[in-house]
């Protein structure tokens, strides 16, 4: 940014000047400067491995430089920990969740910072609770401030995590992938809340690899690039391509690739899939679909729409579902999560920390721990074998880590997750779930895992993923099933598919609706469809050769 442009903006309530960190020997953070303008979004973008999570970590007072300064509305400062950070007004929502799953929702939200009695030695669990409902209803999320946090879908706990930081009078609110797993209607949501906060005279840092919700909320972007900065400017002056193109050197267009396939032979096919919720009612309400040889299918939906139990009773993680299942045109006996990996499932989940790696093991270790079995010589595990798999997928997948003994924590947050899918095709699966497989990495590490998936159906494998942005649904997907409240509402050629039909199809019943929309399904086309007799039908070829096989005998779900 030029001299005259520097008069022309904002006030400037913080800068970081010649921010150097280094660990070990390796330089995570190179000269950086960085700009935070007074009651404006200020974006801060790059590749996982950039230094953007440092360099917030250093404002919060979660780490300290190597070199250079911090200055507050001109002063120095110099935090030696977040409680430091947060009384000069400093607050942070970090990308991993930090919640504690055995307290409430309340207790979570004001931890730290409890509301006291009079006398100052008891907490006052009353008036944490109804404070804790009031930035809840401001957050649009009837979420209970008494409910364990542990009991909670991530969605839910990211909600409490903004909560949380909102609890807190804060003149700068750093926000590191706040809407990773968050829905449509609900970023929505804390957009307002940011837009309310900017009024205030509240500063964001914003973290985020949506590049388009960046551009919508962004005041000013800055980018790095291998620990250093490489560029900032206005968000009115750029463009999504400019910023790729500064992140990573190539276009946009190449990352969101599909491929023309022609699909083979029927690898999974659900029907009447039912999941009971616990105190009444049902989660997934009488599901069927398939999916095809070299076939990837998207699974859109709003949060509570029942995707991600949907893949969790695929795997055997639900006893208590109904239905049928068949893979390979093979019923489907196994009802724990080995045995349906022993037939050819396995699911990627959402949440890599806490359901899909084990941070104090290796690269190698995380990796095999579902097919052990495979690398047995006798009683023992062959190392050879073990590592001569794992060296293999390194290379296939572009995990980049130092080696196969390196700790899973060491890596970035993409080639975690290239490591989660790696441990899966280890089990030599015939169908790959995989449940919001691009939370939290970045584009160039999102691009890397659309090319697998694509090679992957190439070869011959069903994809099966669960994701909430649109455009990735829309550019990678063959097909599209859309769920809502537990239904099947909507089913989609990629061809066929537009941003309003599934929008569509995800919101029926998820507000006040006629009735006709209440008991009705989405076709491609966008419109309305009914069954005779007021029931709900789809109509798609997969809803008819469904129907067809009623009848047949129907192994359980």
């Amino acid at each position: 940014m030029s001299a005259a442009d520097r008069e022309m903006a904002p006030d400037v309530v913080l800068r970081a000047e010649g921010i150097t960190k280094v660990y070990g020997g390796t330089v995570a953070l190179d000269n950086v400067d960085f700009t935070v303008y007074r009651g404006k979004v200020n974006v801060l973008i790059g590749e996982n491995g950039a230094g953007k999570s440092t360099l917030m970590k250093i404002i919060a007072g979660a780490e300290t430089a190597t070199r250079g300064r911090l200055l507050l509305e001109g002063q120095p400062v110099h935090f030696k920990s977040p409680r430091e950070a947060a009384r000069a007004g400093i607050g942070m929502i970090y990308q991993e969740l930090n919640l504690f799953p055995n307290l409430s929702v309340a207790e979570n939200i004001f931890l730290d910072h409890e509301a006291m009695r009079r006398r100052g030695f008891l907490v006052d669990r009353r008036r944490q609770q109804e404070a804790a409902r009031r930035l809840l209803e401001r957050l649009e999320q009837p979420i209970d401030p008494q409910a364990l946090v542990g009991n909670l879908r991530l969605g839910q706990q990211q909600i409490v995590e903004i909560a949380k930081a909102l609890a807190r009078d804060v003149r700068i609110l750093i926000m590191d992938e706040p809407t990773s797993a968050l829905t449509t209607a609900e970023v929505e949501i804390l957009f307002r809340v940011i837009r309310e906060l900017k009024e205030q005279g509240v500063s964001i840092i914003y973290i985020s690899h949506k590049l388009e919700e960046l551009l919508r909320i962004g005041d000013y972007v800055t980018i790095l690039r291998d620990s250093h900065r490489v560029a900032e400017a206005p968000v009115s002056a750029i463009d999504v391509n400019w910023i790729v193109e500064q992140m990573i050197g190539r276009s946009v267009s190449e990352t969101y690739v599909h491929q023309e396939r022609t699909p083979g032979r029927e690898l999974l096919r659900v029907e009447h899939l039912s999941l009971p919720r616990p105190g009444g009612g049902l989660l997934l309400d009488d599901v069927s679909f398939q999916v095809r040889a070299g076939e990837i299918v998207a699974l859109y939906g709003l949060l509570g729409a029942g995707r991600s139990e949907l893949l969790e009773c695929l795997i055997g993680l639900h006893p208590e579902a109904s239905g049928a299942l068949w893979v390979a045109g093979q019923p489907v006996r196994g009802r724990t999560v080995g045995e349906r990996i022993a037939e050819g499932l396995v699911l990627v989940p959402e949440d890599r920390q806490r359901e899909g790696l084990v941070p104090t093991l290796s690269v190698a270790h995380n990796m095999v721990l579902a097919s052990l079995r495979r690398y047995l010589s006798g009683l023992a595990l062959s190392r050879k074998k073990e590592l001569t798999a794992v060296r293999r997928l390194i290379s296939d997948l572009g995990i980049k880590a130092p080696s196969p003994q390196t700790l899973i924590e060491a890596l970035s947050g993409g080639n975690q997750q290239k490591v989660v899918v790696a441990r899966g095709l280890l089990t030599e699966p015939r169908v790959l779930l995989l449940d919001e497989p691009t939370r939290g990495i970045d584009i160039g590490a999102k691009a890397d895992l659309f090319r697998l998936m694509n090679r992957l159906a190439s070869e011959g494998l069903g994809v099966l993923f669960v994701s909430s942005e649109l455009r990735e649904v829309m550019s990678v997907a063959d097909r599209i099933l859309v769920l809502a409240r537990g239904r099947l509402t909507g089913e989609f050629r990629r061809e066929e598919a537009s941003e309003e039909a599934l929008v569509a199809a995800a919101s029926l019943g998820q507000g006040p609706a006629s009735e006709k929309e209440e008991t009705g399904e989405w076709s491609a086309s966008g419109t309305l469809q009914t069954g005779a007799a007021g029931g709900s039908q789809i109509a798609t070829p997969a809803a008819s050769a469904s129907k067809e096989r009623r009848d047949q005998p129907r192994p359980q779900a």
